[in-house]
């Protein structure tokens, strides 16, 4: 099971979308939906589905948080894996701007020969670029964390933040921005790629008015083994006790990560629904999980 998943808040749309990305690229399919019952949101579809083997978890959960490019998925195509890779790239591009947003457009820019950035149709955004096969290898989906507002200039410190609290962690690339690229200021971080758990991620300043933040609508969902392991990101990463619910919380940044038990995954997907409800039911009532309790009420 992949330690951290990247989980996406839509209106009504979850099957939908995960549907339309599962279509774009190569190993990829929805693995599981779960219908959650008399949630706030009424019935709440959870979907789960892998992108190029890597996994999301998406829920249609109404229209209380919208997507923005502060939480993008850098995808990269790379020609020395994948022989299709320019012509894919050209493809992916297409679909996911018809009916979206063009933020910076698929070009030649000084690090990629083809690059660009987009919000497709239901707002969720993406940097699509051709990858150096003489560069170091990446995966081919790395979520990327912009810092914006308030949090402009400390994406090197959220980074080490998030590799002091995790496990099998590292860095890869740093650049960082030069003199003359204002409102950016010298020294803060143009680019920078760093491994959680052994999965990639990548963080950006920049200082330009934006108008959006971290919300809600992207999470990062930690699959945990023992109570000991929620107990301790838990402490170590909620720094908003308004924004604690259902094993959700707000790091120091603004970030929501959910912290939750890997065992939850296979409660609710259960064929059994009064097991789904009652778990459901408990959950619900729990700001921190607790496995124990969580437990008791999948065995009745």
């Amino acid at each position: 099971m992949q330690k951290i998943v990247p989980h996406l808040w839509f209106d009504r749309e979850a099957k939908e979308a995960a549907e339309f990305y599962t279509a774009l690229f190569p190993e990829s399919r929805v693995t599981s939906i779960v219908t959650l019952n008399d949630t706030p949101s009424g019935d709440a579809d959870v979907v789960s589905f892998e992108l190029w083997g890597y996994s999301f978890m998406a829920i249609s959960a109404g229209p209380l948080f919208k997507f923005n490019p502060s939480v993008s998925f850098m995808v990269n195509f790379d020609p020395s894996r994948d022989g299709e890779a320019a012509t894919r790239i050209n493809d992916v591009w297409a679909k996911l701007s018809d009916g979206g947003n063009v933020l910076m457009p698929l070009d030649k820019y000084p690090f990629s020969d083809r690059y660009g950035w987009v919000q497709d149709k239901y707002g969720l955004s993406w940097q699509l670029i051709l990858t150096d096969p003489e560069g170091e290898e990446r995966p081919p989906i790395i979520p990327t964390l912009l810092f914006v507002g308030n949090v402009c200039g400390k994406a090197e410190a959220a980074t080490d933040f998030y590799l002091s609290i995790f496990k099998n962690t590292g860095r890869g690339t740093t650049a960082r921005y030069p003199s003359g690229m204002e409102p950016d200021k010298e020294g803060t971080v143009m680019f920078s790629d760093f491994r959680l758990q052994g999965q990639w991620f990548a963080a950006m300043d920049s200082a330009r008015e934006h108008g959006y933040a971290f919300n809600e609508a992207v999470s990062l969902l930690v699959n945990c083994d023992t109570q000991a392991e929620i107990d301790y990101l838990w402490e170590k990463l909620s720094a908003v006790p308004e924004a604690e619910q259902c094993g959700w919380l707000k790091d120091p940044f603004g970030l929501s990560w959910q912290i939750s038990p890997a065992i939850l995954d296979e409660m609710m997907q259960d064929p059994d629904p009064e097991k789904v409800a009652r778990v459901t039911r408990a959950f619900m009532q729990m700001k921190k999980f607790d496995i124990k309790k969580l437990t008791e009420a999948y065995q009745g």
